[in-house]
């Protein structure tokens, strides 16, 4: 069974097995921060260790959905900056560490070929909010908070925030939401179309566990190809985009379920999809 979000976790120094958590249960892979003391702050051995399980992930016929949480009162307060907030710097490393962590993690979550639904079970700031509006879906407990943090330090936002926001809610309230760093509760993030649905805090663990086996039971390849049309969308013309739904279909075509789809329809049966 997966580890569900709980408020004891691991201390800072504890290796990366330990403060991310990962099971795999009914063809759900769940990934669970345990740094609840930073409110799941992300270091960058967790980082890397997340990029690598996302990739594990994609690559796994056994692996049909992801779920990304995090224990305690926090999904992710954002990137644990520790000593670098006060390093010397040589000219570029900023940029640098920005293209090869945040970044990186963010594509990952965008580029994995299963579906990854975040569950926010509390504070997701920064780096933690990007975190959760890259996944597919976004459940929300009710008591959860986004906060886009970066102007508070004097910072611009990182972590694709300033890619996201735009395509979630529209350039102007993506303004807003960075211009004044102010705590976004869950209930108005689903107003704007940041997160699916908002549950009581007791009810989210049941919940997501309920939409994650509902996607490990579809046509895993069918979606993989659906969420790439989608990401690709917003920065295609047309043409390209009806080519590629054609291309998208045609390859769907080539898989077991797409063929057990089409057979129940005509057998007017459910469908047994088995990801392939």
């Amino acid at each position: 069974m997966h580890d569900s979000p709980v408020s004891a976790g691991a201390s800072p120094e504890a290796p990366p097995d330990s403060v991310v958590r990962h099971a795999t249960d009914n063809g759900v892979s769940w990934l669970t921060l345990n740094r609840p003391s930073a409110l799941n702050a992300i270091t960058p051995d967790q980082r890397e260790l997340l990029i690598q399980r996302l990739g594990e992930a994609s690559a796994d016929p056994a692996v049909r959905a992801v779920v990304l949480t995090g224990t305690g009162r926090g999904f992710c307060a954002g990137a644990d900056l520790g000593r670098s907030a006060t390093a010397e710097r040589v000219a570029g490393d900023v940029a640098r560490t920005i293209r090869g962590g945040a970044q990186r993690l963010i594509a990952a979550v965008l580029d994995c070929e299963k579906p990854v639904v975040a569950a926010v079970n509390g504070t997701a700031a920064g780096l933690g909010a990007h975190l959760a509006f890259a996944c597919d879906l976004v459940l929300a407990a009710e008591s959860a908070v986004f906060i886009e943090v970066f102007v508070r330090r004097g910072l611009v936002p990182d972590a694709g925030g300033a890619y996201l926001l735009p395509r979630l809610v529209g350039p102007q309230r993506a303004k807003e939401l960075m211009f004044f760093g102010e705590a976004l509760p869950a209930a108005e993030a689903e107003r704007l179309g940041l997160v699916n649905r908002v549950v009581p805090d007791a009810e989210l663990a049941d919940t997501v566990r309920t939409w994650a086996l509902r996607l490990a039971d579809g046509p895993t390849r069918s979606l993989a190809l659906t969420k790439q049309l989608v990401n690709a969308s917003l920065e295609t013309d047309r043409a390209t985009a009806f080519a590629a739904e054609a291309a998208a279909q045609e390859i769907n075509m080539t898989t077991a379920d797409a063929q057990e789809g089409l057979r129940a329809f005509v057998e007017r049966r459910r469908p047994e999809y088995r990801g392939r």
